[in-house]
């Protein structure tokens, strides 16, 4: 969070972000340093459970999911992310879930016990989820289907407890034909992997195999789950910026004291005018990110129209902010940046990712751009 945010929180909003970076900083990062790289941390869950995180997750609309995002990032990006990829596994299940799903499901993940994801990705089907193939075929001996196929990319996996998975219910009728279910894992026929990327939590692949599912099972209706993708991504696309732009806040004050204090050419970095006029840049560009992040937050709590439109423009324009700043911080501290271990070196990891999942820049830009000639 900014010191003085453009955009108008009120007292209570700024002070319930202070006690969340001050929480993130010395209860949550100690945490989450104890966790294994692409592994799941379950201990930081149950972290985020305890001091009632994953609670406000989902009683909060889109504006609290980006203040909490944005001021745990600034703090402890892995604690960020944990947080988001529960919210983002199981508000289907809160959304479009039944009654039973809701309670057998929602108390265990609040409370840290249970880890949800969000299985849409195929090798073949990421940014273009429409095309997605696991196939959802008539279950010949009972009320149901079998999935066969795969997913990709799943954050959470192979160590989620369930998973919300789109599968294909009729061949041929594009985003029509998707039904959403929610799948245990531990179900015949349903396996997983890890892979091996470029981030701090556990991603990895599912295989299903004839893997059965009944109508119980169906979050929503059936052939109606791409938009259950959709509506879900819409929430989470602007809360995908505010993670962008803690990152962005962090390395911008990173960049600020260190500049202020680093001599260099007979006096200190800050009074060299192409120094001063790049802080002056990365600043500008992230409170601008920032009040657009905040407005398409709070459009989507009123029910505004276009909302698809503004929630990509957030997402894009802040994750694009996040890696310049980055970027610029990085250049700015010279070599001590990339050392391991220090934050700039973390960040420019971290900021790369964000500019491809939950739809890549480019497809943000197809978006605005449909909407904007609708």
């Amino acid at each position: 969070m900014a010191k003085t945010p453009a955009f108008a929180l009120d007292p209570e909003q700024l002070a319930w972000c202070t006690e969340l970076r001050a929480l993130a900083a010395e209860r949550l990062r100690p945490v989450a340093e104890r966790g294994e790289p692409g592994r799941l941390n379950r201990p930081l869950l149950a972290a985020l459970g305890e001091h009632g995180l994953l609670r406000r997750l989902f009683t909060s609309g889109a504006l609290d999911l980006c203040l909490m995002r944005e001021s745990l990032a600034y703090a402890c990006t892995d604690a960020e992310t944990a947080l988001a990829l529960q919210g983002l596994g199981a508000h289907p299940v809160l959304a479009w879930g039944t009654a039973e799903q809701r309670e057998r499901w929602l108390p265990e993940v609040t409370s840290g016990r249970a880890v949800a994801a969000f299985a849409l990705s195929e090798p073949d089907a990421g940014s273009d989820a429409a095309a997605l193939s696991l196939a959802a075929d008539p279950d010949p001996g009972g009320d149901g289907w079998r999935l066969t196929g795969g997913k990709c990319w799943i954050s959470q996996a192979p160590e989620a407890d369930f998973y919300t998975v789109f599968a294909r219910t009729t061949p041929g009728a594009g985003a029509r034909g998707i039904t959403a279910f929610l799948v245990p894992a531990g179900r015949p026929g349903l396996t997983g992997s890890p892979l091996d990327m470029l981030a701090p939590h556990a991603i990895g692949a599912l295989e299903f195999d004839g893997t059965p599912v009944t109508r119980a099972d169906v979050i929503g209706e059936p052939d109606r789950g791409f938009q259950v993708a959709m509506a879900t991504l819409n929430l989470f696309r602007p809360s995908v910026g505010a993670f962008a732009l803690g990152m962005a806040q962090a390395a911008l004050d990173a960049t600020i004291a260190h500049t202020a204090r680093r001599e260099a050419f007979g006096g200190v970095l800050r009074d060299l005018q192409a120094v001063a006029h790049q802080v002056a840049e990365m600043a500008t560009r992230t409170e601008a990110a920032r009040m657009l992040v905040y407005a398409a937050a709070a459009a989507y709590d009123r029910g505004d129209d276009g909302v698809a439109r503004t929630s990509a423009m957030a997402k894009l324009l802040a994750t694009e902010t996040a890696q310049y700043v980055v970027d610029k911080a990085v250049q700015l501290h010279g070599a001590r940046a990339l050392s391991r271990g220090h934050l700039l070196e973390h960040l420019y990891r971290e900021v790369r990712a964000p500019r491809i999942y939950e739809g890549a820049s480019e497809v943000q830009r197809t978006i605005i751009a449909k909407e904007l000639y609708r």
